[in-house]
């Protein structure tokens, strides 16, 4: 089966783009907008529509695959590339992937994917969002052309065993970290809040009170609202490098002292706590978080370090998860360029013992979602995100629902 044409289509994300270095430099909340003026290249405010591209390749029998090309909610941040606009990429992408593309035999993923991975302009790869969308479309078309569910064609291309049982679903509660965290238990979601601790003085609290308060309340109220008596979620929370801000970024053993603080009001919960710290620079973060992670396992406290931030690309994930910088890692899916990335750093960190968290970002849209699903039900990692949107409710459905599709399909 042969691609024989090939179209763009600008679309919006789930959510935003932020200017993560402005928020971090006191930006102040305005409504659903932030006041103040953006500091990282390419923002011309400091929170702005998400965009997207939709990428769909015409199949010989008329067909039409696709995927959608997203980039994360804090763009231009953490070692990641610049801001992703349509208006800058769809003509990247017409002038220089669509003239290889159109024409390729399309009856296997892995092969292509990688050939786009390995492509260059002026000796550089494109943008992550750019190899995140059209490799999607490359497995859809992969898919269709052989009458299989995605997740069928990275199994077998994988030599993996597909399982028709959930994956747990990991919700994000934006700063309406109280309401929407209702949703979550309602739900029945089965790793919550995230809760958007990114700021000290608001958030954190300069001794780390308001997170130890916010904790015990998630405590409370998951007791409260539990929809089953054997419902018993993991906490986690993605707190922004505001503990290293507020206790030192190399102090380990006063954030260790926090961290088996909030472990215990956590109690009967497991906690995780994502990006402790960010040292600005990936060799700094690596080795930060494994000092970290030592402390707490030397102190045998019941607490999950993930990393996320300067841990991007498979590269990346693979020397974090080798120098055990982190119980998990979170595999932040356009950070990766193309999605057989993800399929690796997934199966590399089970390979090492270390959680794998197959994530993403608010700021992606249904079909990545959707196509993210599936990669997850053939490499079965720890955890997934809820996405996009941070309203819990839509995001949850979305992964839900097809995870559920694919479940029962499985089972025919």
């Amino acid at each position: 089966m042969k691609i024989v044409k090939a179209v763009c289509a600008p679309g919006r994300t789930g959510f935003f783009f932020d200017d993560q270095r402005a928020i971090k430099q006191g930006a102040k909340a305005d409504g659903a907008s932030y006041a103040g003026t953006p500091v990282t290249a390419g923002f011309s405010s400091v929170r702005q529509a998400g965009e997207a591209i939709s990428v769909l390749l015409v199949l010989e029998d008329g067909q039409i695959a696709w995927g959608d090309c997203a980039a994360v909610q804090y763009s231009g941040a953490g070692g990641r590339d610049p801001l992703f606009l349509a208006k800058d990429f769809i003509p990247v992408i017409e002038k220089q992937i669509f003239p290889w593309l159109v024409g390729k035999d399309i009856s296997a993923f892995s092969s292509l994917a990688k050939e786009l991975e390995q492509m260059k302009v002026d000796k550089r790869s494109f943008h992550t969002a750019i190899r995140y969308g059209v490799s999607q479309a490359i497995l859809d078309a992969a898919a269709k052309s052989s009458h299989k569910l995605m997740c069928q064609v990275v199994a077998g291309e994988y030599g993996l065993k597909l399982r028709p049982e959930p994956i747990p679903i990991f919700t994000q509660s934006g700063d309406t970290r109280y309401d929407n965290t209702d949703k979550m238990i309602l739900k029945g979601a089965q790793v919550l809040p995230h809760g958007l601790i990114n700021n000290v003085k608001t958030k954190l609290g300069e001794h780390g009170e308001l997170l130890l308060e916010y904790v015990q309340w998630l405590r409370d109220r998951i007791q409260k609202l539990a929809p089953g008596s054997g419902y018993a979620p993991v906490l986690h929370l993605d707190v922004y490098g505001t503990i290293g801000q507020a206790f030192g970024n190399d102090n380990y053993q006063k954030m260790a002292d926090y961290l088996a603080v909030l472990s215990e009001a956590a109690k009967p919960f497991r906690l995780r706590i994502e990006g402790p710290m960010d040292m600005e620079e990936r060799e700094k973060q690596m080795l930060a978080l494994a000092a970290l992670t030592k402390a707490v396992d030397d102190r045998n406290i019941p607490v999950e370090i993930v990393a996320d931030e300067w841990c991007n690309t498979l590269e990346d994930i693979r020397y974090f998860a080798d120098n055990k910088a982190g119980h998990m890692v979170q595999i932040k899916t356009p950070d990766l360029g193309g999605i057989g990335n993800i399929v690796e750093a997934v199966l590399y960190c089970k390979e090492r013992g270390i959680g794998a968290y197959q994530g993403g970002t608010c700021n992606e849209t249904d079909r990545s979602a959707h196509v993210c699903v599936h990669l997850a039900m053939a490499t079965r990692p720890d955890q997934i995100l809820a996405k996009p949107g941070m309203g819990v409710d839509e995001g949850y459905m979305i992964v839900h629902n097809e995870m559920q599709r694919i479940i029962a399909l499985l089972k025919v």
